[in-house]
């Protein structure tokens, strides 16, 4: 078992040169795997309608009903993943495999139309897609330790977001001149990046004891973490996964409802590049939104940020209803930057609070990505379907109206979890903040 060797900063390495290169090596990881990690995303969706389109039997719903049988089996992998990442001490070797793996099945798309090959090559870009989050976080957490966590995965995250423009952008302006199949030379070169990102970490520099969760004490005395069944036994833990399922519901087919919306009002030649546009300025947004919420959360505490994060996405969802002006669809899209900004840097702040000092840290995001992904699959269908009965407007009230729900939730029944050590419950007075930012 590794020994926990972390230094008064929390960062942990064979030599302060080794650190800096491990830390150098994890912001470039998360720059260049943004775009990867998430397999086409929303251009799955014009690259299906624009370039195949209704000719080859896929529209709004069949493209929904895609992504949602890839989504439940990346769903099911969720927890299995995470538990994996946990027991290994070979994650870079996993994060290099999933990247490959997420490219090769996205890159075979242009060279196969059938719906159920279609579905069958999505579907393991889901499955190995799963390795990211946990992984990421795992390899920051060993790297860093619990006290400069927060920080640490709020720059994560603006790497991440500069990352995901940067590549939007440049596939936005290469599409202009060479089509939408410039995503797939683009995710090629990403996945070559990124492996090479991950080997300037040291294997050695990662402490694996801290990257699932375990205290110094614990890592000292215990062999092995503790069971799986402690998570289901973690009540907050358990709304939490709830409120992420509801807000992924409402948020994951937003962006691809805008770009199926706008292949319809500018034609397929020019989607591509528009979809693009939104991604950059919301990404643009991600940017200072997830390191400020890196650097606040411990002063103010996570409760307020995640309610502003719901509210967002329900002003968002009524906004799109109110023109089809592609220039107001951009400046909208712009809220997309404070929604999953927050979203996307404090999930792994909350599941390490519920979960510190057991040693499921990873098992724990897994099982909680799990409900996010059943939200995010039942999202594209459930929006497919209203476009197709009802219109665009229809589906982003809808989306918006689950938002606010989200929200009421929230407010109403979840505790901050600022100060919890493990047992889902907060310290008393949690839901105050200190006048000083707590150190877990």
């Amino acid at each position: 078992m590794d020994r926990v060797t972390a230094a008064a900063s929390g960062r942990t390495g064979s030599s302060a040169a080794t650190s800096s290169r491990a830390l150098r090596g994890l912001d470039a990881l998360n720059f260049f795997l943004a775009d990867v990690r998430d397999g086409l995303g929303p251009y799955l969706a014009i690259y299906l309608i624009a370039v195949r389109g209704p000719d080859q039997g896929w529209n709004e719903a069949t493209v929904g009903v895609v992504m949602t049988v890839a989504g439940i089996l990346g769903l099911l992998a969720q927890t299995p993943a995470g538990a994996l990442i946990d027991a290994t001490s070979h994650k870079r070797a996993i994060v290099i495999g999933g990247a490959i793996a997420v490219t090769a099945s996205c890159l075979v798309l242009p060279f196969i139309s059938n719906f159920y090959l279609v579905t069958a090559t999505q579907s393991v870009a889901h499955v190995a897609g799963t390795i990211f989050p946990p992984a990421l976080a795992a390899i920051t957490l060993g790297l860093v330790g619990p006290k400069m966590f927060a920080k640490r995965i709020g720059r994560n995250e603006g790497f991440n977001h500069a990352g995901n423009a940067v590549s939007a952008a440049v596939a936005g302006g290469l599409a202009y001149f060479f089509g939408p199949i410039v995503v797939f030379w683009l995710m090629g070169v990403l996945a070559a990046c990124s492996i090479g990102a991950m080997l300037l970490v040291p294997a050695e520099a990662i402490d694996n004891d801290l990257a699932r969760g375990m205290t110094e004490d614990e890592a000292q005395t215990q062999e092995k973490p503790s069971g799986l069944a402690t998570l289901l036994q973690n009540r907050s833990l358990l709304l939490f996964a709830i409120l992420c399922a509801i807000f992924h519901l409402a948020n994951a087919a937003m962006l691809t409802s805008v770009g199926q919306f706008l292949t319809h009002l500018s034609g397929k030649d020019h989607a591509t590049s528009l979809i693009a546009v939104c991604i950059v300025a919301a990404q643009c947004v991600m940017v200072p939104v997830a390191i400020f919420v890196g650097a606040k959360a411990d002063v103010i505490g996570r409760k307020p940020i995640f309610l502003a994060a719901f509210g967002v996405l329900a002003v968002r969802g009524v906004l799109y209803t109110l023109s089809d002006n592609p220039f107001w669809l951009v400046g909208v899209q712009l809220l997309d930057g404070i929604g999953a900004g927050v979203y996307g840097a404090l999930f792994p702040i909350v599941v390490a609070d519920l979960t510190r000092g057991g040693g499921r840290f990873n098992a724990a995001q897994g099982a909680v990505a799990t409900a996010q992904g059943i939200g995010a699959s039942l999202s594209a269908t459930l929006a497919g379907v209203i476009i197709v009965s009802a219109g665009y407007a229809t589906a982003f009230l809808a989306l918006a109206a689950i938002a606010a729900l989200g929200f009421v939730l929230y407010l109403a029944l979840m505790p901050e979890t600022r100060g919890a050590a493990g047992s889902g419950e907060p310290e008393s007075g949690a839901g105050v903040p200190p006048a000083v930012p707590a150190n877990a």
